[in-house]
């Protein structure tokens, strides 16, 4: 991995837990083809968060053993709140790190989140019962329909219609996020019922699927992660 040069920096967050090194390249490939000046760094150490251009929370496992593992580093939940709160710097939260951003998980008990959005991570429940959980596999995902909102999120810009996407991306998890107000939903995949892919809120976006894994697609949303001046 890169180490912190100096440079404006992509630090990803280890907490021990998340797809640390297919993230890394994938950000890294980003950051090469489009001719971004960005180090990307790995790092367990909230100093790096402290400095970071751009803040990312992968995650992967249970929501609570997730949680408990970012409070274990010392300083890093302050470290990142003050950089992605207080100071508005960009933030991707993957999978579980999305799942984070909400006020509380209900995997295996009750767990508090960071609570940036209000919200829950309940189990998934689909309507057809033949579906498998986890939901596991490629999905399109789907924007709001025009008159919800505006337009769609600048992280969602590759996406090329509200109705119907040639976007699909990868995903893999058994529970998924209920947001308090559907303005913090800014894209769904369909899965036995609508299901939030994406959230988000100011400065900050999560995913439920996985970019790093999602091929061109993935691709394509991270570098307008990186161009994304909020």
């Amino acid at each position: 991995m890169a180490k912190n040069s100096g440079k404006d920096s992509v630090v990803i967050i280890d907490y021990g837990s998340g797809n640390l090194r297919s993230a890394a390249k994938a950000f890294e490939r980003v950051i090469v083809d489009a001719g971004l000046g960005y180090d990307v760094v790995v790092s367990d150490k909230a100093e790096d968060v402290a400095c970071a251009s751009h803040v990312v929370l992968p995650g992967q496992g249970a929501f609570g053993d997730c949680m408990s593992g970012l409070k274990g580093i010392d300083g890093m939940v302050e470290a990142i709140e003050q950089r992605v709160i207080k100071q508005g710097q960009p933030f991707l939260g993957i999978c579980v790190g999305m799942q984070l951003m909400v006020t509380r998980g209900l995997e295996y008990g009750e767990h508090a989140g960071l609570n940036w959005i209000e919200g829950e991570v309940v189990p998934m429940t689909p309507d057809d019962k033949a579906l498998k959980i986890p939901h596991m596999g490629w999905n399109d995902i789907l924007l709001p329909s025009l008159g919800e909102q505006d337009n769609a999120h600048f992280v969602l810009r590759s996406v090329e219609s509200t109705e119907k996407s040639d976007a699909h991306y990868y995903f893999v998890h058994s529970f998924m996020v209920e947001c308090k107000y559907s303005h913090h939903i800014l894209a769904t995949t369909q899965y036995g019922g609508s299901v939030a892919a994406v959230i988000g809120r100011d400065n900050m976006v999560g995913v439920q699927f996985h970019p790093e894994k999602s091929q061109e697609n993935g691709l394509r949303l991270l570098s307008d992660f990186l161009h994304w001046k909020p």
